[in-house]
């Protein structure tokens, strides 16, 4: 008897759950996607070409909100959730809604999800949205490159717009972005490491993708998404945590999953945390995953003209999914604005544009802060109206990405940017070192 199935997604892990799960068991029946978090992404179709012999027609897409009426309709058996950074209650509110309209609930573990690569695999991942995957997936490439290896990355997916010309992407260079017409979050994502020289794939059909990066590389590093477990087996696994939202790594999904499977637990931006939120956080690593390895570190921020703000009203923009679902409300060009002296943060709300204004309704915890939301032109239009209209005497970029070379803008900008940093010992190159050797990989 086949199984009618509706996986519940956000453009990313819905989509791989779909293709290494489901798509060619004849005992299940996908009759629906829905969408969540992220805006724009409902009313289209996983297509045919993608989706196999057993959906002819492809897959379609709804919102979220819709999830009832699908379920009661189409006398669907069985919800699988394939998302991620949620609320360990949210998780079971949406599980109950649910089983109340007669479908059970199901959460794939990672390990029927995980493909298995024939180079050794590093991932990075996170307890939350914000941790510090990023700088820290760079410093993590440059010192593998240092022990002579050969690295591509694979992100995480953000497959946002025409699915099947997305199937796999490369990018190695500018010219790439532009084919792919990447959002300002890909180009966050990918920027800095094709700076650094790296490979970069990202896309739909991670089988297919796993297939060409492995045979351009030594190692590959997985770069997570949100508090996502990685779609490839590690060989080592990296789990980035944030003090600054100590407790965290016990109430979110699947976060405390990466927790307990971590090889090297990293709590990052303990310079800027109190001692007793890095001790909360040690201590919950301590007894959840006494085996992982504990390291400290910093994301210090970095300004080339630090007196350009002093004594300047300064609007802040933020990486976006940090402040939305990551649901921090504050990021690194708060930091530097109050480092060096801002006379004043500039509350960008009153001069909100269109979907900005949508995004601080649907997340009101956001501060004095502007999200650089970029979904779609539209949007990108919306967050430079807003940042053009904002009263301020500069304007403070702290997103892993140079705005300006996407945005036109009418005032004083400058960027923050933020790396790596051990803080004491051990340190990261020390235990990854270590990894390695007991491998047989260095």
């Amino acid at each position: 008897m086949v199984e009618k199935v509706i996986i519940m997604g956000a453009a990313g892990r819905d989509f791989h759950n779909f293709n290494v799960y489901f798509k060619n068991n004849a005992r299940y029946r996908v009759v629906a996607f829905t969408a969540a978090q992220i805006p724009d992404i409902a009313q289209r179709y996983y297509p045919a070409a993608l989706a196999g012999e057993l959906y002819p027609e492809g897959v379609p897409i709804f919102p979220e909100s819709e999830l009832a009426r699908l379920i009661r309709e189409h006398r669907v058996d069985l919800v699988a959730f394939s998302y991620s950074d949620v609320p360990h209650v949210e998780v079971m509110h949406k599980a109950s809604l649910a089983m109340a309209h007669g479908a059970d609930f199901i959460m794939i573990a990672a390990s029927y999800t995980m493909l298995r690569a024939v180079k050794p695999v590093v991932a990075v991942c996170a307890v939350r949205t914000g941790c510090g995957k990023s700088q820290t997936t760079r410093k993590v490439c440059t010192l593998l490159r240092g022990f002579g290896k050969k690295v591509v990355v694979v992100r995480h997916p953000m497959p946002y717009g025409d699915l099947l010309a997305q199937e796999v992407q490369r990018f190695s260079t500018y010219e790439d972005f532009e084919l792919h017409r990447c959002t300002i979050e890909e180009r966050e994502e990918y920027e800095s490491l094709v700076d650094q020289g790296i490979v970069v794939y990202a896309g739909v059909d991670y089988g297919k993708i796993l297939e060409k990066a492995q045979a351009e590389a030594d190692i590959i590093v997985w770069d997570g998404g949100n508090n996502d477990t990685p779609f490839y087996r590690p060989d080592i696994h990296i789990v980035l945590f944030d003090p600054h939202r100590p407790g965290h790594e016990l109430r979110y999904y699947p976060g405390e999953t990466n927790m307990r499977m971590a090889d090297i637990a990293v709590i990052n931006k303990v310079d800027s945390a109190h001692s007793s939120q890095v001790e909360q956080v040690r201590g919950n690593i301590a007894t959840y995953n006494p085996q992982a390895q504990i390291i400290l570190a910093t994301s210090p921020v970095l300004v080339s003209e630090p007196e350009r703000i002093s004594g300047r009203r300064v609007l802040v923009v933020e990486d976006g999914p940090t402040l939305t679902h990551g649901e921090m409300p504050f990021g690194a060009g708060s930091i530097a604005a109050r480092a060096f002296g801002a006379k004043e943060i500039v509350d960008p709300r009153p001069f909100a544009a269109g979907s900005i204004r949508s995004t601080y309704h649907a997340y009101p915890h956001i501060g004095f802060v502007l999200p650089a939301m970029g979904y779609s032109s539209g949007q990108i239009a919306d967050l430079e109206e807003t940042i053009n209209s904002s009263d301020c005497d500069l304007v403070l970029f702290a997103t892993p990405i140079q705005l300006t070379r996407i945005l036109s803008i009418n005032k004083p900008a400058m960027r923050v940017r933020y790396e790596y940093e051990d803080f004491g010992s051990p340190t990261l190159q020390e235990v990854l070192l270590g990894e390695l050797k007991a491998l047989g990989l260095v």
